[in-house]
């Protein structure tokens, strides 16, 4: 068995690291992250803070960590649906073909049509401002990547002699698109749902920063850079820290998504690449 790629290895440790900080952050945080110290506003990072304080001199390390959840919950559950509901319609679409096929595909350039952040603002007018509507938004703009790339693979996919054998023996089209097509195209929708994890959190910081998602005095990494960036030149920690953490975090599950891509590249095995 060949080693692992470097880059999966670096992405893995990145993203669990990421993952434990926000399931253990009732236990990783020295304090509540709503706890408040007016006397200690905007102070630097010291032994009784690691990371500094707020504005209103709440604990910077204990916010990230609660901050960190929401981002992950975010991430995990806007990739989970769009995957699932891209990958059906776009299988079914590809599986389908003709006027079925047309109609998704034209549905999915209207949604390509805008610029994602805008529909996102677009929708979050309409519904207001929170963390369950900023998922919403993200699944409703997200799942269009998925969809094209499940129906590309399953037009290939369809033409093979597999699919044309189970359709001869009489096998039902549900039974084909569940039990042949989505299992054969799991591995590439894999590596796009890693991709689309990152995107997500990115996405989730820039409407927070926007005052759309968490909101106060819940934290959000996106909204502590918000808070912070009238403060950057008296307290830079307030961006720094969250800002930081946001870079790590997707630079980590890009790398992953990229260490899988390498590793389940057929040609690299074939190779023998370590």
């Amino acid at each position: 068995m060949k080693s692992l790629p470097l880059n999966l290895k670096i992405g893995f440790a990145v993203t669990l690291a990421f993952v434990l900080i926000a399931l253990f952050a009732p236990w990783i945080a020295p304090m509540s992250p709503l706890e408040q110290d007016l006397y200690g506003g905007l102070a630097g990072p010291g032994s009784d803070h690691l990371l500094g304080q707020d504005r209103l001199g709440r604990d910077m390390l204990s916010r990230i960590a609660y901050g960190a959840r929401i981002s992950l919950f975010v991430g995990l559950v806007v990739t989970v649906v769009s995957v699932t509901v891209g990958s059906l319609i776009g299988a079914t679409a590809g599986y389908a073909g003709g006027r079925v096929d047309d109609f998704v595909m034209r549905v999915c350039d209207v949604f390509l049509a805008f610029p994602g952040i805008l529909l996102a603002i677009a929708i979050m007018a309409v519904t207001g401002p929170s963390i369950s509507n900023v998922m919403l938004a993200l699944c409703l703009m997200g799942w269009t990547s998925y969809a094209r790339l499940a129906r590309g693979q399953t037009l290939s996919l369809k033409e093979r002699e597999f699919i044309k054998a189970a359709i001869a023996m009489g096998a039902s089209h549900p039974r084909i698109v569940f039990r042949h097509i989505l299992p054969n195209i799991a591995a590439p929708l894999t590596v796009e749902a890693t991709f689309g994890v990152a995107s997500a959190i990115v996405a989730e910081a820039g409407l927070s920063f926007l005052g759309l998602g968490a909101q106060p005095p819940y934290p959000s990494l996106g909204s502590m850079l918000a808070e912070g960036r009238q403060f950057i030149l008296v307290a830079p920690h307030l961006i720094m820290f969250p800002g930081a953490v946001i870079m790590l975090v997707v630079m980590g599950v890009n790398f992953f998504g990229d260490g899988i891509r390498d590793w389940l590249d057929p040609k690299r095995h074939a190779r023998g690449d370590s």
